[in-house]
C-alpha cells in the first residue's frame, strides 16, 4: 500500500471522526513515514524539518489576529454590522430577503477581490466575518453556505485569472513547469485552458446557494452575545484611524509581500493614535494571537506532514503506478491524473506546492497519451487545484472556519471541509476531465 495514500487516508478518517486536525496530521505523518521506510527517527527528522516551513505563515496569522482585534476595538467592523442590522430590521418589516443576498454578494465580492484586485488572501476574514455573525444568525443563514461562498472566492480567481495570486499560480508555477518539462506553450491562453474547470467551481457554488444550503439554520444567539458581550464604542476618529491602518497594512503587504509587517504596522497605528491605549496593547495582542492560534498550529503541522510525504519518495511512486495503469487510454489517463492530484493536494494542503511535484511526470505522460498542450495545462492546473478546497490543512478552508467559529458553532471538518469537498472537488473532477477530453 502506498504510504501517501495511507497517510492522507488516515488523516482524513481521523478528522472526520472529530479527532483534532493537528493530531490527525501528526498521526498520519507518522504512519506514512513508517510505511514509507523512513523509520521513527527519519520520520521525526523530516517532520521537524517541515515545521519551519509553516512558522512564517503561523506568525503572519497570529499578527493578523492581533490586528483584527485592534480593528474590532476601533468599532469599524461593528459600525458595518450595526448598519447591516438596521437593514435586517427593515427587511423583517417589508418581508424581503434583500439583506441576505446583499451579505452573500458582499462576502463573495470581497473574497474574489482578495486573490486578484487586492491580493490579501484570507486576511480579510477575521476582520469582516466575526462582526457579521450576529446578523447572519438573526437571518438564520446556514454558515456552511458562507464557507462555500468564501472558499469559492479564495480558489476560483487564482486558478482562472492571471492577476495577483493567479499570476503566480498560472504563469510562474503552472506554465513554467509545463514548459520546463518539454511542452511548447507559445501563444497558449492559460485562461482558455482553465475556463471549463472554473465553470465547475461556479456550478458547485450555485448548487450550494440554491439547493444544498438554501434552507434556514438556527444557531444560538446567546453564544454570539457572549462573544460580543463587551460594548464597542466608536466615533469618527476611531473609524478614520481604522481605515488608515487597514490601508497602510494592505499597502505594506503588497509592497513588501509581507503579511507580518503589514499587520504589525496596522497594529502600531492603532497604538500610536490612542484608539488602542498603551496599557491595553499587550492584552489585545495576546487575545488576537489566541484567536488565530488554531489555524497557525494546523499550518505548522501541515508543513511537517508534507515534508514527511516528500521524504518517503512515495509521491513519485504513486504517480508512476498511476502511469502504468493508464496504458494508452486517454480517458482513464485524464481521470487518474486528476485523482492523484486530488490525493496529493489534500495531503500537502497547497495547490501552489503540488504543481511542481506532479508536473514532472504528468507533462511527459500527457504528451505520450496524445493530449494537446492546452489539455496538458488544463490537466496539471486542475490536478493542482483539486484538494485545495476540502483539505483539512488548506488555508482555503481554515480561513473561513477562523471567522465563522469564533462562537464555537461552526465545526471545521463537517461545516467547512466536507461541504467544500462535495461542492468543489467533485465538480472539478468532472469538469476538468471533460475539459481535457475536448481541448
Amino acid at each position: 500500500m502506498n504510504a501517501v495514500i495511507v497517510a492522507v487516508g488516515l488523516m482524513l478518517v481521523l478528522s472526520l471522526c472529530r479527532v483534532h486536525v493537528v493530531v490527525a496530521l501528526i498521526i498520519g505523518a507518522l504512519a506514512g513515514g513508517l510505511l514509507g521506510g523512513l523509520g521513527m527517527d527519519g520520520t521525526l527528522s523530516a517532520f521537524n524539518r517541515g515545521l519551519g516551513g509553516g512558522a512564517t505563515v503561523a506568525l503572519s496569522y497570529a499578527l493578523l489576529g492581533a490586528f483584527a482585534v485592534a480593528i474590532a476595538k476601533s468599532g469599524l467592523a461593528h459600525a458595518l454590522a450595526d448598519k447591516v442590522l438596521s437593514m435586517v430590521g427593515q427587511q423583517q418589516t417589508r418581508g424581503s430577503g434583500a439583506v441576505k443576498w446583499l451579505l452573500i454578494s458582499l462576502l463573495l465580492v470581497v473574497a474574489l477581490a482578495s486573490q486578484n484586485i487586492l491580493p490579501i488572501h484570507i486576511a480579510f476574514i477575521p476582520l469582516l466575518v466575526p462582526p457579521l455573525l450576529y446578523v447572519l444568525t438573526k437571518l438564520q443563514l446556514d454558515r456552511r453556505l458562507i464557507a462555500c461562498v468564501l472558499t469559492f472566492g479564495l480558489i476560483t480567481p487564482y486558478m482562472f485569472l492571471p492577476i495577483g495570486f493567479g499570476s503566480i499560480y498560472l504563469n510562474e508555477i503552472l506554465l513554467a513547469n509545463v514548459a520546463s518539462n518539454g511542452v511548447d506553450i507559445t501563444g497558449l491562453s492559460v485562461t482558455h485552458a482553465m475556463l471549463i474547470p472554473a465553470l465547475g467551481m461556479l456550478f458547485g457554488l450555485l448548487v450550494a446557494i440554491f439547493f444544498s444550503y438554501r434552507k434556514k439554520r438556527v444557531y444560538d444567539l446567546k453564544k454570539i452575545e457572549r462573544v460580543e458581550q463587551v460594548a464597542i464604542h466608536y466615533n469618527p476618529w476611531s473609524l478614520l484611524v481604522a481605515a488608515a491602518a487597514i490601508a497602510a497594512a494592505f499597502v505594506v503587504q503588497l509592497w513588501l509581500d509581507s503579511m507580518i509587517l503589514g499587520a504589525l504596522l496596522g497594529f502600531l497605528i492603532f497604538s500610536l493614535s490612542g484608539v488602542v491605549r498603551w496599557r491595553e496593547t499587550e492584552e489585545l495582542f495576546t487575545e488576537g494571537m489566541k484567536m488565530m492560534a488554531m489555524i497557525g498550529f494546523i499550518m505548522i503541522a501541515a508543513a511537517g506532514f508534507a515534508e514527511v510525504m516528500k521524504a518517503t519518495g512515495e509521491v513519485q511512486s504513486l504517480v508512476d503506478s498511476s502511469a502504468e495503469l493508464m496504458g494508452q487510454d486517454k480517458a482513464l489517463g485524464a481521470l487518474l491524473m486528476l485523482l492523484v492530484g486530488l490525493l496529493v493536494t489534500m495531503g500537502i494542503g497547497s495547490s501552489f506546492s503540488t504543481v511542481p511535484i506532479i508536473a514532472a511526470i504528468f507533462v511527459p505522460l500527457g504528451v505520450q497519451l496524445g493530449f494537446s498542450p492546452l489539455a496538458i495545462v488544463c490537466l496539471v492546473g486542475t490536478a493542482g487545484a483539486l484538494g485545495d478546497a476540502g483539505s483539512p490543512a488548506s488555508d482555503s478552508t481554515l480561513g473561513p472556519t477562523s471567522g465563522l467559529n469564533v462562537d464555537g458553532q461552526h465545526n471545521h471538518i463537517w461545516d467547512s471541509v466536507v461541504p467544500t469537498f462535495l461542492h468543489y472537488n467533485l465538480p472539478l473532477l468532472v469538469f476538468g476531465w471533460a475539459a481535457a477530453m475536448v481541448l
